[in-house]
């Protein structure tokens, strides 16, 4: 496995991986698939803010990836970033997730980045163990705060400090 930048040929399996997230999960909150034209702009925000964009490829497929974005636009945010991580069917449980989070957290850090935010569906154990091993704690939970599938989601809030 190479955790890599994504670069613009990647966009149709970010799309993918994006897409089976919205359709099969409740990492998402949305039920509408993006459009390749969806991502396609998110991807040029990213690079036009210099903000990364990691791939874990594995043999040529990307297996997963992840990103972090202003958590807040307000100027007194700058030094905080949100984080997203994904990883496609098939590639789940086996440390493609930690092993992009850890060279995201890495990126934010050399960034000068402060803190990191997931707002994680607190339904979704698996990332909640995931952030928690990398060191982040749970400062927050929103109850019934969206919906999706029929039913109420609660987000659970976490942070890790960079600096």
């Amino acid at each position: 496995m190479i955790i890599r930048a994504a670069l613009e040929s990647d966009i149709d399996a970010l799309l993918d991986i994006h897409n089976a997230a919205i359709l099969e999960t409740t990492a998402i909150w949305t039920d509408e698939p993006a459009l390749r034209s969806d991502r396609e702009a998110w991807f040029s925000a990213q690079a036009a803010a210099g903000h990364p964009i990691l791939i874990a490829d594995i043999d040529g497929i990307v297996a997963g990836y992840a990103s972090y974005a202003p958590w807040r636009a307000k100027f007194g945010y700058r030094y905080s970033v949100e984080n997203s991580v994904y990883v496609a069917s098939g590639y789940q449980g086996q440390g493609i997730g930690r092993a992009l989070m850890v060279a995201l957290i890495d990126h934010a850090r050399a960034a000068g980045m402060h803190l990191m935010v997931a707002d994680i569906e607190a339904g979704n154990v698996g990332s909640v163990r995931l952030h928690e091993t990398l060191g982040f704690e749970q400062t927050g939970l929103v109850t019934e705060v969206g919906t999706k599938f029929g039913r109420w989601l609660d987000l659970a809030i976490m942070q890790l400090k960079l600096s």
